[in-house]
């Protein structure tokens, strides 16, 4: 899928409409970026042909925040998906905790696997092997809380994290070691495991709840 499996098969603007419009939701506007370009992810390639977090970060946001009737403070700005997406929230967040003030990966994919994606992609006689150790760290949950300077490590536990999975997806386990890791570092976080598959059946279902979450938080500034 790509940006458009939200609105296709996640119902995303009858959903969002509906919980806005019952009091549900505070008002807010949903971005879901096309990842499924000339290659297909969420970050940076190794040999550099494809630099999609820095993007992100250095154009779409920037853009998002000048075009549109928003609250451009990182206290209103969120990041969520699913499954690949839900990987890309989750390491956009560890990445720069200092952008958001609430993230919800959603039956998120892990690391590794992320890490083999873009090197699947990547040209590697292009790529030191310091280069491939530095990426392979920044794709590492456990790295990245273990050797994130003390203020960085603290904007990640200021954070509001929801972390949701069903009980029957392909990447429970993986969902349920991050739920372990964040403990092990104290990072604060909703976990829940709930019955469902890797499926837009369980996103559809968990999409208002991401919603009601985030907007609690936003509603407390």
């Amino acid at each position: 899928d790509n940006h458009t499996g939200w609105v296709q098969f996640g119902q995303v603007q009858y959903i969002a409409d509906k919980a806005i419009a019952e009091g549900k939701s505070a008002p807010m506007i949903i971005v879901m970026p096309d990842a499924d370009t000339v290659h297909k992810g969420y970050f940076n390639l190794l040999d550099g042909t494809y630099n999609y977090e820095d993007f992100f970060f250095q154009e779409l946001i920037p853009h998002i925040e000048k075009t549109y009737r928003v609250r451009a403070e990182s206290r209103y700005r969120a990041i969520s998906g699913l499954s690949m997406g839900g990987g890309g929230a989750l390491f956009y967040a560890l990445h720069y905790p200092e952008m958001f003030v609430a993230v919800a990966p959603l039956s998120a994919v892990g690391g590794a696997w992320t890490f083999d994606q873009m090197k699947n992609q990547s040209d590697l006689s292009k790529v030191s092997e310091e280069k491939k150790a530095e990426v392979l760290g920044q794709m590492d949950i456990q790295t990245i809380l273990e050797k994130s300077p003390k203020e960085k490590l603290d904007r990640i536990k200021w954070i509001r994290w929801y972390i949701s999975c069903g009980d029957d997806d392909f990447l429970s386990v993986t969902n349920c070691l991050l739920h372990n890791t964040l403990l092990q570092h104290q990072v604060g976080h909703e976990f829940r495991m709930k019955d469902g598959s890797h499926s837009w059946t369980y996103w559809r279902m968990e999409l208002p709840e991401v919603m009601r979450f985030v907007s609690r938080i936003f509603t407390q500034y």
